[in-house]
C-alpha cells in the first residue's frame, strides 16, 4: 500500500488527534517548498471576492454570521499586544474535536459551526481553513469578511504560506496564539517555518477571543461528575492505573500528563456533561510514578467531591469512588487514592514544573496543547500515544458486550422511528429534517440505559444530504418527501456504549444514477466489512484499508472527501482515537496505531452530489479473531463483526452491480438483523416488524446460463479465463 504516501493531502480523519496530525505535517510538507515572488503575490491577492457566494449580486444566504464588529473588536486586541496576526483554532484547552458552546472561540469569530478548522486573522484580512466537510457549510454561515481556504484543494496555501506572503513587508511580525488552544505539533510547525521568514510565534498569557466575546456567552461548563459503575466500565479504576504503572516502567518514565478529556474520564471511570454529547468533564491527571500519587483537576472539586450521584445508575459520591477525603486530600487513606484539586491552568503548570523537575522522563500525548509541551524539556520528553489512548481503545470484555447490546437497543429505536417516517410520508404527511431528528430523539431517549445523543443529528433531505457534516436548523429546514434522498446520520449515548449510524433512504423512484451512486457506497462499506487480516505487530494500519472502500466508486471516477472510519468510544466520544480509517497523505508514523482485537470503529463510505443529495452507509465494526481455513506460520487474523443491526435500503440497490460474495455477505447480515431485531420488535412495534421483515428477505442476482446455473461476474470472469488457458497453454496468472 506504499502508494498512499504519494496520495493527495488534506483528506482528514474523523478525529480531532489525527487532525493535528496531519495539519502539522501538511505545514511541515508543504512550507519546504520555497515560495517565489509570483507566488507571494498570488497567494497575497487571495480574496473573500474569490468566493462564488460572495460576488456581486449573490443573495446573502439566511444563516450567515455577521463578523465585522467582532473583527474589529479583535484587530483592537492585537494592536495591543503588537501582534499582526492571531490564530484562532477550533480546540479548547484539551484538543478536543467537540468543544462546549463557551469554547466555541473559532465560531464566534468566523461564523463556521462545523466542529474542523481554525482562523488567522491579520490586520486587514481573515482566512479560514476547513476541510471538505464544511466547504458548502462556510460557505453559508460565513461573511464575506472571511477568505475560504479549502484543505486538499488545487492552489490553497497552507496556513504559513499565507502568513508569510501577507506578512512579507512587515518587519519584525509577530504571530499570536494562546498556548493552551493551540496543539504542539502544529505550533512547532509554525514557528519552524515562520523563523525562517523572520517571524516570530507569540505566547499570549490569555486568549484574546475570551477578551472580546463578553456578551452573549454560553456559561462555563461545569456539570456534577458520577462514577461509572463496574457493571458497565468492566475495571476498576485501580486496576487500570497498575497497568498504567506497568507501562510507565517499561518505557522507564516517572510521571505522565493526561490532558484529553475521553482519557481521563476512562481512566477514572468518571462520566459528566461538560461537552454537549460527550460524557467529559473539564479536567486534568498527573500520574507521578515514583512518588505513588495520582492528582485530578476538576472544576468545583470540593462541592463535587461531597454532592450525591445525579445518575440512577450510580450510589457512590465521587470522594468515595476516588478513596479520597472530602477536601480531596490523601492524608490518612489506604491503597490507591486520588488527589482532587482545583482546575485552574496554571496550578497545573506550576505543579508539572515540580514533577518534571524531580523526574527522569515525563509521558505527554502527541495531542496535547504547548502550553503543556513546553514544560518538558526535550531531553526528559516522550511524546507518543499514551497508554491511557491504547487501552482505552482495546475495549474489555465487559465492554464489548456492552457495545453490543447498546447497538441492539440503538437499532430497535432508529427502526421503529424509520418505519414510523416512512408510512407518514408516503401517506402524504409532512415531516421536515428537524421534526424528523427530534422525534428520533424520543425513541433512542425511551431506551434503557440511554444519556441522550452522541453528536447533533444530520438529518438531511435532497440537497441539504450533499453537505457532508450538515445540521439542521430553522433557517435551512426542509421537508422530508418522495422525490428526493434522505441521509439520516445519529447516534445515542448509553452507559453501556456509543453508537453512530447513518443509513440512506429514498421513500419513492430514485433516478438511475442515485441507485448507482448508493450501490458502489454499500460494495466499498461492505468489502471493508468482510476483510480478513493479519495480525502483527507493525499493523495493519487504517490507512492500509481505506482503499477497500473507495474502490467501487474509484472504478467510475467518483470519490468521497473524508475518512472511511473513525474509533467509537464505550459511553465515550463518537469519534475515538485509534483506529481510524483514512487516507491521510503521509507515511505511517510512531504515532499511528495499528488495528487490534477488541477496537471498534466505523464503516462509512459516502457520495455527494453538490446541489442534489448525498449518500453515506455507516456501521460500527468490532475487531476480533478469526479461525480461517488455513494456518501460516503461527499467524493470527482478525475479522470484522457488524454490531449495527439497522438493514440497508433495498429501493436504492442496483442488485445486478453486486457480486456473489457481496450479496452472500449482506444476506448473511440481513438474517442477523432479522433474528436478533424482529423478536424484539414482534412484542413492541408490529409496523415496524413488518418493515424490518421487507427489508431483510434475501436478495439473488441470477445470471441465466445454457445448463440453468446462476453464477456471478466474477465467477463467470474466472470460467472464461479458465477456458481461455486451456486452449492457448498461458498461465492463468497472465490472466487474473
Amino acid at each position: 500500500m506504499l502508494f498512499f504516501n504519494f496520495l493527495i493531502l488534506g483528506l482528514v480523519s474523523s478525529h480531532a488527534d489525527a487532525v493535528q496530525n496531519l495539519h502539522a505535517e501538511d505545514i511541515h510538507y508543504r512550507t519546504k517548498r520555497d515560495l517565489s515572488r509570483s507566488r507571494r503575490s498570488e497567494i497575497r491577492n487571495l480574496s473573500p471576492d474569490d468566493r462564488a457566494s460572495c460576488s456581486p449580486g449573490q443573495s446573502v444566504p439566511p444563516n450567515r454570521i455577521n463578523t465585522t464588529e467582532r473583527l474589529s473588536d479583535l484587530r483592537t486586541e492585537m494592536n495591543r499586544l503588537g501582534l499582526q496576526a492571531y490564530i484562532i483554532p477550533s480546540e479548547d484547552a484539551h484538543q478536543s474535536e467537540y468543544t462546549s458552546p463557551y469554547d466555541k472561540r473559532r465560531k464566534f469569530i468566523s461564523g463556521l459551526s462545523g466542529s474542523a478548522g481554525y482562523a488567522i486573522v491579520t490586520k486587514m484580512q481573515a482566512a479560514l481553513w476547513t476541510d471538505a466537510r464544511y466547504f458548502l457549510q462556510a460557505e453559508d454561515e460565513m461573511d464575506c469578511n472571511w477568505i475560504l481556504m479549502k484543505w486538499g484543494e488545487t492552489g490553497v496555501p497552507s496556513a504559513t504560506e499565507w502568513l508569510v506572503s501577507v506578512l512579507e513587508n512587515t518587519p519584525n511580525a509577530k504571530v499570536g496564539a494562546y498556548p493552551f488552544f493551540l496543539g504542539s505539533k502544529k505550533w512547532e510547525s509554525y514557528e519552524e517555518k515562520l523563523s525562517e521568514e523572520n517571524i516570530t510565534m507569540t505566547k499570549t498569557d490569555e486568549d484574546l477571543i475570551d477578551k472580546i466575546w463578553t456578551t452573549g456567552r454560553p456559561q462555563e461548563p461545569n456539570s456534577p461528575i458520577n462514577a461509572l459503575p463496574y457493571k458497565f466500565s468492566g475495571r476498576n479504576w485501580q486496576d487500570k492505573i497498575a497497568d498504567i504503572y506497568k507501562a510507565m516502567e517499561e518505557k522507564k518514565v516517572d510521571s505522565m500528563i493526561v490532558s484529553s478529556l475521553d482519557e481521563t474520564a476512562w481512566l477514572l471511570n468518571l462520566r459528566a456533561e461538560d461537552i454537549l454529547y460527550s460524557p467529559f468533564f473539564l479536567s486534568y491527571i498527573i500520574v507521578d510514578r515514583k512518588k505513588n500519587q495520582i492528582t485530578l483537576y476538576i472544576k468545583d472539586h470540593i462541592k463535587k467531591l461531597t454532592q450525591a450521584p445525579t445518575d440512577p445508575e450510580t450510589t457512590q459520591k465521587l470522594h468515595e469512588h476516588l478513596n479520597t477525603g472530602s477536601t480531596g486530600s490523601c492524608s490518612g487513606q489506604t491503597g490507591y487514592c486520588v488527589v482532587v484539586l482545583e482546575y485552574e491552568p496554571m496550578a497545573l503548570i506550576n505543579k508539572m514544573r515540580s514533577v518534571v523537575t524531580n523526574s527522569e522522563k515525563v509521558w505527554i500525548s502527541p495531542y496535547c496543547s504547548y502550553a503543556i509541551f513546553s514544560v518538558v524539556p526535550k531531553e526528559k520528553r516522550i511524546q507518543e500515544n499514551t497508554p491511557v489512548s491504547l487501552q482505552k481503545a482495546e475495549k474489555n470484555e465487559v465492554e464489548r458486550n456492552g457495545m453490543i447490546k447498546s447497538h441492539i437497543r440503538d437499532a430497535v429505536a432508529l427502526i421503529s422511528f424509520i418505519a414510523k417516517l416512512e408510512k407518514e410520508v408516503k401517506e402524504g404527511k409532512k415531516w421536515t429534517e428537524l421534526s424528523a431528528a427530534e422525534d428520533l430523539a424520543k425513541f433512542r431517549g425511551r431506551q434503557q440505559y440511554n444519556r441522550g445523543l452522541s453528536f447533533d443529528t444530520i438529518s438531511s433531505s435532497g440537497s441539504n444530504g450533499a453537505v457532508i457534516h450538515y445540521t439542521p436548523s430553522n433557517l435551512t429546514d426542509k421537508e422530508i418527501t418522495t422525490t428526493e434522498m434522505y441521509l439520516l446520520d445519529s447516534g445515542g449515548q448509553y452507559l453501556d456504549g456509543t453508537t453512530d449510524v447513518t443509513r440512506t433512504f429514498h421513500f419513492g423512484t430514485p433516478t438511475d444514477f442515485q441507485k448507482e451512486c448508493y450501490t458502489r457506497v454499500l460494495m466499498g462499506s461492505v468489502d471493508l466489512a468482510r476483510v480478513k487480516i493479519l495480525k502483527s505487530s507493525i499493523g495493519p494500519h487504517g490507512q492500509e484499508l481505506d482503499i477497500l472502500a473507495r474502490r467501487p466508486l474509484w472504478d467510475v471516477g467518483l470519490h468521497y472527501k473524508h475518512g472511511s472510519g473513525h474509533g467509537i468510544g464505550m459511553y465515550l466520544g463518537v469519534h475515538e482515537y485509534p483506529p481510524s480509517i483514512g487516507m491521510t497523505g503521509r507515511s505511517i508514523s510512531s504515532h499511528d496505531a495499528p488495528i487490534k482485537e477488541g477496537q471498534f470503529f466505523s464503516d462509512e463510505p459516502g457520495y455527494y452530489e453538490d446541489g442534489s443529495f448525498g449518500v453515506r452507509i455507516e456501521s460500527i465494526l468490532m475487531v476480533k479473531k478469526v479461525e480461517l481455513k488455513y494456518k501460516f506460520s503461527d499467524s493470527e487474523f482478525l475479522e470484522f463483526e457488524t454490531i449495527t443491526l439497522v438493514p440497508f435500503e433495498p429501493n436504492l440497490i442496483e442488485y445486478d452491480m453486486l457480486s456473489r460474495d457481496q450479496i452472500d455477505w449482506i444476506n448473511s447480515f440481513h438474517e442477523k438483523v432479522q433474528k436478533t431485531i424482529g423478536p424484539i420488535l414482534m412484542n413492541s412495534d408490529r409496523e415496524a416488524y413488518d418493515w424490518l421483515e421487507r427489508r431483510t428477505k434475501s436478495i439473488t442476482r441470477q445470471t441465466s446460463t445454457s445448463s440453468g446455473v446462476n453464477i456471478s461476474a466474477s465467477s463467470f470472469l474466472l470460467m472464461i479465463s479458465a477456458v481461455l488457458v486451456c486452449i492457448s497453454q498461458v498461465p492463468v496468472s497472465e490472466f487474473v
